[in-house]
């Protein structure tokens, strides 16, 4: 399976994942581990709290030896996101930041109209962002032209695991921004979605309560790891398209037919 850019910098796995809502930090560790994932994302407002939990909590993040993807989840104004992000360039010693202003509590749907603005304003001070959007082509295109070189749409709102709800949508990103590093997130529930996306063209996958959620989120980070592979194989393989009509795998050519004489 090829290798995954985001901006500079080349990865193996297409797995990323998130480090909340586990049972406990040891599972968080194994389950980061069975995915193979090579980044993680990590909300500064969970770090940021400082004392002994957020060292450590920090300390287990450094025993994976990962690529840490800092957020600003829970951010709802383009001021407290671009603040949020500059705080965890400081803390994270990155330029990487997943950015999420979100603009309603119940579905946690992007803003997408503060989001291309902190884009903006944060690719200008040196910022390499990875910006979470609705699956529209005209707000991915202005994301594009903000600069960002990674976009990373939903399939479903965070958390529903209802998979990818609109295909065709984000089957268009995908053939309009081919140059573009394409993430789904948020949405996906079980494996079989993951390699959907990936069926799709995507480059990669985001989750964490599909894993951290599941009764055993070693195994599920394992299974999606499957997924993940599957998906990008299939679609490095050449998947076949889809007909309307019935096409026999056995040629019906020279074919012998018995009668039955009484």
């Amino acid at each position: 399976m090829s290798t995954v850019k985001f901006y500079d910098r080349e990865f193996s796995s297409r797995l990323l994942i998130g480090t909340a809502l586990y049972p406990s930090p040891k599972i968080m560790q194994d389950a980061i581990r069975a995915s193979e994932s090579q980044i993680v994302t990590v909300s500064l407002r969970r770090e940021s709290a400082g004392g002994r939990t957020g060292d450590a909590f920090w300390s287990l993040i450094r025993e994976l030896d990962v690529t840490v993807l800092p957020n600003t989840a829970g951010c709802k104004t383009v001021r407290e996101a671009v603040t949020t992000a500059k705080l965890a360039r400081e803390l994270f010693g990155t330029p990487w930041v997943k950015l999420e202003v979100i603009a309603d509590n119940d579905t946690l749907q992007p803003d997408v109209v503060g989001l291309v603005e902190a884009a903006t304003i944060l690719i200008k001070d040196g910022f390499e962002v990875f910006p979470y959007c609705t699956d529209d082509l005209g707000v991915a295109m202005r994301l594009v032209d903000a600069g960002c070189k990674v976009v990373m749409p939903w399939a479903a709102p965070i958390g529903s695991a209802k998979g990818i709800t609109n295909r065709d949508g984000l089957r268009l990103l995908r053939d309009r921004l081919p140059d573009i590093t394409l993430v789904v997130d948020a949405g996906l529930g079980a494996p079989s979605h993951a390699a959907h996306a990936l069926e799709l063209g995507y480059d990669a996958v985001l989750l964490n309560t599909a894993i951290a959620k599941a009764d055993d989120p070693v195994a599920m980070a394992n299974a999606f790891r499957l997924g993940v592979e599957a998906g990008r194989t299939a679609f490095e393989a050449g998947l076949m398209d889809a007909r309307d009509f019935a096409s026999p795998s056995t040629p019906v050519v020279g074919t012998p037919f018995w009668h039955v004489v009484s």
